[in-house]
């Protein structure tokens, strides 16, 4: 078996794990709260290196969309790429969730988005809310939208307000 493969088959089989049980499986934050477990690996998939990660997490047809740059994506790909992106110009990419709220199949998310801009002077850390509208099994996002501070994060950064990131 590739490793391309085995990569997928781990992801795969991570989600599955996380429908199974997704109604009742939630991870402990150290504030007390109890965060349900699709935020949970949401937060892990960001955090980690493996962009597909992310994408399994949607559903087919999800869409994410990032209101601080302005872009959405659509499909598992295409937000696997959004994330492959991200780890292109941003080092040390992380999320920290603070507290969720579900309400029916909304998802609302308070985190620290936080990392380095490659070529920044500084890195940042900022406030972020994340709407996540999941499958009626809450074991997929059917949409995602972030909502940061793109100023304050080129700010903390030491960057110019009218930066732009290189072309790929």
């Amino acid at each position: 078996m590739t490793s391309r493969a085995l990569r997928t088959l781990t992801v795969l089989t991570a989600t599955a794990s996380l429908c199974a049980t997704a109604s009742t499986a939630y991870a402990a934050q150290g504030t007390g709260h109890r965060t349900p477990g699709i935020a949970t690996a949401w937060a892990r998939a960001w955090n980690g290196t493996e962009p597909q990660a992310l994408g399994a997490l949607f559903t087919a047809d999800g869409t994410y969309t990032d209101e601080a740059v302005g872009v959405t994506f659509r499909g598992r790909e295409e937000i696997a790429g959004w994330k492959a992106r991200a780890d292109t110009l941003i080092d040390n990419v992380h999320v920290t969730i603070r507290t969720t709220r579900l309400d029916g199949d909304r998802l609302t998310v308070r985190a620290v988005y936080s990392g380095h801009l490659k070529g920044a002077p500084k890195p940042f850390a900022v406030p972020m809310t994340t709407r996540l509208d999941l499958d009626r099994n809450h074991c997929r996002i059917a949409f995602d939208q972030d909502h940061y501070s793109l100023a304050t994060v080129l700010a903390q950064s030491g960057l110019p307000a009218d930066w732009t990131p290189p072309a790929t």
